[in-house]
């Protein structure tokens, strides 16, 4: 394991990425069997096999009390570490320094397995038990690395496809026939096994895995979509819910989200529907809630959202309908290399009805018809439109330019920043998360918050004028007069006791700072009342 550490340290120690496909493909060429499916995991920053069913199902708050036993520190002693690295990683590292041994007596393997173990053993005591005992035996680097896998968060500069890319290097194999292998078997440690025996041939597509979702790109008009496009478009509504993935074979059913988690339970009332049709299937679609025929704003949606249980009244006062739009295999056959033409034909032949409904889609290569067509659809309540070529391919996980969305804001706010915090990451040594209000006569309510739209100059000379206009520091965040002035664009207003405003911004994101306006100038709270009233 201290080699693992060691070429994590190289991996963020340089900016090159032909030098980190270099570092890994070699670490990777000297790993018997048994580690190099666990290390190929461990270094796209997954504790367990992709497979989108098992979690660990441990806290940040877990790991840390397990580090403060070790280490006989108070949890505050934890959290100014935490603050002074701005990951949970380097601070686990900092506070247990000197309080573990310096070698490792975990292998790779070892570790993998004991993973496993934390993410069948229930009870947040047992799993904390397990974990106590695993870095009881690690080095303080270990530790790091081994809180870094727990929660996703490497950060050393190594994505996903530079592994994948150092696999095909150590391999002798194309980085795309890596790519598909991983992509159908949903695991890049069974992958990197099959590219060293050269048996990627071999990878054949296991549902209950959920695969990368095809991506779009923002255009501002529909003479741009037509540009990009140049010929018949297939044009569609963009709806306002959460992008679905459905997976069926047999009498079994799976939803996953677009972060590739299966959300099943909470949709139990589609499941039913699904097992109803005929065949072997993976569907690529939208749930939205939906009654009497309109799409209803995402704040209706999202009561079901984060719960482990939907309860008979929740189903019944927010109903839901699937808007499917893609095939993507169909009884033994993967469609992902047909074009969508192919695809859509597929689709409307499963005999989708009921909560299950193909989703209204029309050809069209006329600008005017389209910007209408937009219209219409924000009309139905829903986001705007999907522009999709028709000859095109589906690519997971790729944004390119066969796929476009074409939306607006509803409008903008002119807001005012009321409080700060610290980023994280790259942005560990800035304040860029900003808290911002409006007006409601003398008092100033907050409405939401932000940290996308400022460049890094702009971050780096807000952060000094937040720390000369501090009015309370907790440490992680900041207090501050209220005199930085922006320009926030959002798509819903909706209703929400998170804010003393009384309301929420969904997706806000800073369009540019406004020196030239002081508060008194500011949105009020009646402007966001009428504009919620106006939007819905």
């Amino acid at each position: 394991m201290e080699d693992f550490v060691g070429v994590c340290d190289r991996v963020a120690g340089t900016r090159s990425k032909l030098d980190k496909i270099a570092i890994v493909a070699g670490y990777l060429s000297s790993l018997a069997p048994d580690d190099l499916p666990v290390a190929a995991r461990f270094l796209t920053g997954s504790p367990l096999i992709s497979s989108g069913e098992a979690v660990l199902g441990i806290s940040h708050a877990s790991i840390r009390n397990v580090v403060c036993r070790l280490a006989g520190c108070s949890h505050s002693d934890f959290a100014r570490a935490l603050l002074r690295h701005g990951d949970l990683g380097d601070a686990c590292q900092e506070v247990l320094d000197g309080r573990l041994p310096q070698g490792s007596q975990v292998s790779l393997a070892g570790l993998g397995r004991l993973f496993e173990t934390i993410a069948q053993t229930q009870g947040t005591g047992n799993k904390e038990a397990i974990l106590e005992e695993l870095l009881s035996r690690s080095s303080p680097g270990l530790a790091r690395l081994v809180a870094k896998i727990m929660t996703s968060e490497l950060r050393i500069g190594l994505v996903g496809g530079l592994v994948e890319e150092a696999i095909a290097r150590m391999a002798g194999v194309s980085p795309a026939d890596v790519r598909r292998a991983r992509m159908l078997l949903g695991d890049i440690g069974e992958t990197a096994l099959l590219a060293r025996q050269g048996r990627l041939a071999e990878a054949r597509l296991r549902l209950f895995h959920p695969l990368g979702f095809m991506l779009a790109s923002p255009v501002s008009s529909a003479s741009q979509a037509l540009d990009l496009i140049r010929g018949p478009a297939f044009v569609e509504d963009k709806y306002d819910g959460i992008r679905a993935q459905v997976h069926k074979q047999g009498r079994r059913v799976a939803i996953y989200s677009r972060t590739m988690d299966e959300v099943s339970h909470r949709f139990p009332e589609l499941l039913p529907e699904i097992l109803a049709l005929n065949g072997d299937f993976i569907l690529d679609g939208e749930i939205t809630a939906c009654q009497d025929g309109r799409c209803l704003p995402f704040a209706y949606l999202q009561r079901r959202l984060g719960r482990k249980l939907v309860s008979k009244p929740l189903i019944e006062g927010v109903p839901v309908l699937c808007f499917a739009f893609d095939l993507l295999y169909h009884d033994g056959r993967l469609l992902l290399d047909e074009p969508l033409r192919q695809r859509r034909t597929w689709l409307e032949s499963i005999g989708l009805s009921g909560k299950l409904a193909v989703s209204l889609l029309w050809e069209e290569e006329n600008p005017d018809k389209m910007e209408e067509a937009f219209i219409e659809a924000r009309s139905r309540g829903n986001e705007g439109l999907m522009i999709k070529d028709p000859t095109t391919p589906y690519t997971p996980g790729r944004r390119g330019q066969a796929w476009l969305k074409l939306k607006r804001p509803s409008a903008t706010l002119d807001v005012v920043v009321t409080a700060v915090e610290w980023g994280h990451g790259k942005r560990r040594d800035v304040l860029s998360d900003y808290t911002f209000a409006v007006r409601d006569g003398e008092e100033l309510k907050n409405i939401g918050k932000a940290y996308s739209g400022l460049t890094d100059v702009e971050i780096a000379s807000m952060t000094a004028w937040f720390k000369k206009h501090t009015l309370r520091d907790f440490g992680w965040g900041r207090l501050v007069e209220p005199g930085i002035v922006l320009e926030v664009a959002f798509d819903v207003i909706q209703r929400s006791s998170r804010h003393a405003s009384g309301y929420a911004l969904r997706f806000p994101r800073i369009l540019r700072l406004r020196p030239d306006k002081g508060v008194a100038e500011i949105s009020t709270l009646e402007e966001v009342k009428d504009l919620a009233n106006s939007l819905s």
